[in-house]
């Protein structure tokens, strides 16, 4: 190639990357036992079936999700690899070509070259939203000892009422789940905020990337249109001979327009923008006005006493024989639908910023814990 026109000869910081530095290059691509193309697809099935099969059980699958994304990432950097070598011969190839088809090939495979280097950057900037993906599967890892300690305490408290209802263990074991599940209750809002926080900037990151990687992407293939306008593509009859090619400078200045043009895009002057409709942004605005309400609310809000919502039960006392349960079906309804807004309430004021204590009863912790046990499939009861 003519690396006198080549936007590779010099590599001068663009607009972008002095308004948003890049990072460091990514992760996946040092250290490796096979180079740089690693081994392929068994390489990304090993790596994906791996990381579902160890670790916790609360972080298994973003366990995968992660190495899924390390999948992606190498293929994205062989895409890249690949895509410079084709530069490269696409030059090589025009050089025994007509003058304007040499010269026009040559420039394009400048193109196609820049778009590997563009590639090639987008896997660092990539990486950076499975880095802080990776944070969420940390923590989601430190919380799984808190979860098993309190569910082995539970059992162990089951177990001991069903065999030694009397046990003064009972008491003991009691007292340890109280703290346990405050220990879990801590550890499980640790993971909600962090969670929040954390998946809003990876996939920041990864969004940004994606449109700056795009757009350059668009600005380059126009330019190449651009150079493809100089081949005069006009049917010669035999023996006819083309007039003198006379475009050299013509291309030199749309490789160098290409290359101003990259250089001086930032962010705020990118042409595709994502505009929502009328009801999309009052159903967003809806949303962030609840939040934010709620927000204000848990900040001065004082909070509700939960303290005696969850008294201790008798076992023993609260069994009613069979041939009672006629005289009693009226009671009951009645105090099943006064459970039910209990746990309502219950709920909600878990849900509400700063609402309550850690420690100031079992009711929030257990409401907390039965939250997340229910799962995502199951429908929620109405009341």
């Amino acid at each position: 190639m003519h690396r006198t026109y080549s936007m590779r000869a010099t590599r001068a910081p663009t607009a972008s990357q002095i308004q948003n530095p890049p990072p460091p290059p990514s992760t996946t691509k040092t250290g490796r036992l096979f180079g740089r193309g690693g081994i392929g697809g068994l390489g990304h099935a090993l790596r994906r079936n791996a990381a579902g099969a160890f670790g916790p059980d609360l972080a298994k699958k973003l366990s995968q999700l992660v190495k899924m994304e390390k999948n992606v990432m190498r293929s994205l950097e062989m895409v890249a690899k690949e895509r410079m070598e084709v530069a490269q011969q696409l030059s090589l190839w025009g050089e025994a070509c007509d003058e304007d088809v040499s010269d026009v090939t040559d420039k394009l495979g400048v193109l196609l070259y820049e778009i590997g280097e563009l590639e090639d950057q987008y896997v660092d900037r990539y990486d950076q939203y499975r880095v802080t993906m990776k944070s969420i599967r940390n923590i989601e890892a430190s919380v799984q000892p808190s979860r098993d300690r309190k569910q082995k305490i539970t059992d162990q408290i089951a177990q001991l009422k069903y065999k030694e209802p009397n046990s003064p263990r009972i008491v003991v074991l009691e007292q340890e789940l109280v703290r346990a599940e405050a220990e879990s209750l801590v550890a499980e809002a640790q993971l909600s905020n962090i969670t929040r926080e954390k998946i809003k900037a990876a996939y920041t990151y990864q969004f940004d990337a994606l449109r700056e990687h795009c757009e350059k992407v668009a600005i380059i293939a126009g330019y190449g249109k651009h150079l493809l306008e100089l081949i005069d593509d006009t049917p010669v009859t035999p023996g006819e001979t083309r007039p003198a090619y006379d475009g050299y400078e013509a291309s030199k200045a749309i490789i160098q327009d290409c290359e101003d043009s990259l250089t001086n895009w930032v962010a705020q002057n990118a042409a595709v923008s994502a505009k929502l409709s009328t009801r999309s942004r009052t159903l967003s605005q809806r949303r962030r006005n609840n939040i934010k309400a709620r927000t204000e609310g848990g900040v001065t809000g004082q909070g509700h006493d939960l303290s005696g919502q969850d008294a201790p039960l008798n076992d023993r006392d609260s069994w009613v024989p069979a041939n009672q349960h006629k005289e009693v079906a009226h009671d009951y309804d009645v105090s099943e639908e006064e459970e039910e807004d209990d746990d309502e309430d219950e709920e909600d004021d878990i849900d509400a910023p700063g609402s309550h204590s850690l420690l100031d009863s079992e009711s929030g912790i257990n409401g907390e814990a039965g939250h997340h046990q229910r799962g995502r499939n199951q429908e929620p009861v109405a009341a």
